[in-house]
């Protein structure tokens, strides 16, 4: 499901890339073409083009939300914990740098007298 969501909002963000290259910042848009005749004004071009873009950002945000939702919930997760998640799990946490009190494990055993001579 989460696949599925993450294709539909690359498509979505490669259309609305080409919704906005398209568009004529003077109004003109794709009505300004080699063609003779004019089937649609400037004016219509550029509002089909400014529908187009609003709904295609519309729909990303909306992608955009329902990812982190799920994201968030685990619900993407299949099959419990992740490959990643658990050679995390795996690994030692080293102790932090300058610690206070080291464990004793960590500190060899001295024996004998320790006093300068």
């Amino acid at each position: 499901m989460t696949t599925l969501l993450i294709i539909l909002l690359i498509i979505f963000c490669v259309a609305l890339g080409l919704f906005v290259l398209i568009q004529n910042p003077k109004g003109g848009g794709l009505a300004t073409g080699g063609s003779g005749s004019n089937m649609f004004g400037v004016q219509r071009t550029g509002d089909v083009l400014e529908k187009g873009t609003w709904v295609l950002l519309t729909i990303i945000v909306v992608l955009s939300l329902t990812l982190t939702t799920i994201g968030k919930s685990g619900g993407g997760a299949t099959g419990g914990t992740s490959k990643v998640q658990e050679q995390l799990d795996k690994t030692a946490t080293p102790s932090p740098i300058g610690s206070a009190a080291p464990s004793s494990s960590a500190v060899p055993a001295k024996t004998g007298d320790t006093t300068k001579k």
